[in-house]
Formats: C-alpha cells, sequence, structure tokens
C-alpha cells in the first residue's frame, strides 16, 4: 500500500475552546491511538485534501515533533452544516499487528454479458479486510472478462494473500444483471373479445335510446 506524509505539532491544551482557536488559526485537531498513549496533535487543514479527499485509500506517516508514526485514519469529524473539516482520529499501524480497513474495488477486463446489452452493477465500492500492514493491498482488482448476464462476484470469490475479508460472504460485490425492458405481450383472440364487448355495449346503449324515444 502507497505512502503519503502529513507534518502535525503537539497540542499545547485540550479542549472545546483550544479546538476553536487551532480551527481559526487553519489546524485540525487530531487523536493518534494504538500506540503507548495518546497523541493529542494539530496538523494544517490543506495537508488533508490529498489523504482524505481521494478515492484512493494509503498508510499515512505522520511525523510529529521530530517523531515518525505510521496510521491509517479511522474517524472523521465534519461540520454538519458547512461539510468543513473539524476532526480526525488516527490509528497507529504497528508491524505485528493486524489492521482494519475498507479499500476500493477496481475491475478489470471486458464482460461478454455487458456487450450482449448488460448493465454492469457495482453493489460495493468498497470491502472491508484485516491484514498486517506489510500485506495490505492498494485495491481488490476483480476480472469481469468471464462474466456473462446473471453472474456475479461475491465476497467469498475474492482471494488474496494473507488478507482477510471482513464483508458477509454472501455480499455480492459486482454482478451483470439484464437491462430492465418493459415487453407488452398481446394474447391471441383477445382483440376480439375486445370488440366484441365494445359491439354488445353499443348495442344496448341502442336499444336504451329506442326505449326512450317509444316512451315518448
Amino acid at each position: 500500500m502507497k505512502t503519503v506524509s502529513l507534518s502535525g505539532s503537539l497540542r499545547g491544551s485540550v479542549g472545546k475552546k483550544d479546538a476553536k482557536l487551532q480551527r481559526r488559526a487553519g489546524k485540525i485537531p487530531c487523536v493518534l491511538y494504538g500506540g503507548p498513549e495518546q497523541i493529542h496533535f494539530v496538523a494544517d487543514e490543506k495537508s488533508f485534501s490529498k489523504i482524505l479527499f481521494t478515492p484512493e485509500v494509503n498508510l499515512i506517516k505522520i511525523t510529529i515533533d521530530g517523531k515518525e508514526y505510521d496510521t491509517i485514519y479511522q474517524e472523521i469529524q465534519f461540520h454538519p452544516v458547512t461539510d468543513k473539516l473539524l476532526h480526525v482520529d488516527f490509528l497507529q499501524v504497528l508491524p505485528d499487528k493486524p489492521v482494519v480497513i475498507a479499500i476500493p474495488v477496481k475491475c478489470e477486463g471486458v464482460s461478454p454479458g455487458v456487450l450482449r446489452g448488460g448493465r454492469l452493477e457495482k453493489k460495493m465500492r468498497k470491502v472491508k479486510i484485516k491484514a498486517l500492514a506489510k500485506d495490505l493491498p492498494d485495491y481488490v482488482l476483480i476480472d469481469i472478462s468471464p462474466m456473462d448476464i446473471g453472474d456475479s462476484a461475491k465476497i467469498s470469490d475474492l482471494k488474496i494473500d494473507n488478507v482477510t475479508f471482513l464483508d458477509a460472504p454472501n455480499n455480492v460485490v459486482i454482478g451483470v444483471r439484464t437491462a430492465r425492458v418493459v415487453v407488452e405481450e398481446v394474447v391471441p383472440g383477445a382483440e376480439a373479445v375486445v370488440e366484441g364487448a365494445e359491439g354488445a355495449e353499443k348495442k344496448e346503449e341502442g336499444k336504451k335510446e329506442e326505449g326512450k324515444k317509444e316512451g315518448k
């Protein structure tokens, strides 16, 4: 898995008042946990664009006051109205401790089912896995070249060395479905029945009109 870098500095104090001051200064309050102790720090808001606002998942090497930590982000908090970034939690990645992370799904190949008019449906854009840091893949690659209409790939079909998939085995990740077409089916003799019914209805209306004239 690719690694990106982030620089931060320790917070002098922890609390809501200090957090507001940090945000006004263009800094984002963060917490790093998973190691011997929690570390509260701040990082420049602009530096998060290459980490959070991307479809890729990366290991994040954070440098805080000269010390380096291998991490992944775990929780992100945004303002409910403005969507402004408020807080980020990071999990320290240790060499001998598996981590849980969601990685994107990618496809390769050409599906014969799609060529015949089917529709490719990606049910899951990310799948949850568990592995050591050295075994974490950038993404899950699914070959769709054998897929005809009605075929699908489930979690149980995915295999990567030294990686455990944590989603339900029967969950469909991607499949080829028939495009929906509305077909009007004509039943033999139906038109004659309709015409007969319409004729009978007109005949009945004629009798009623004649009865009214005779009554006059």
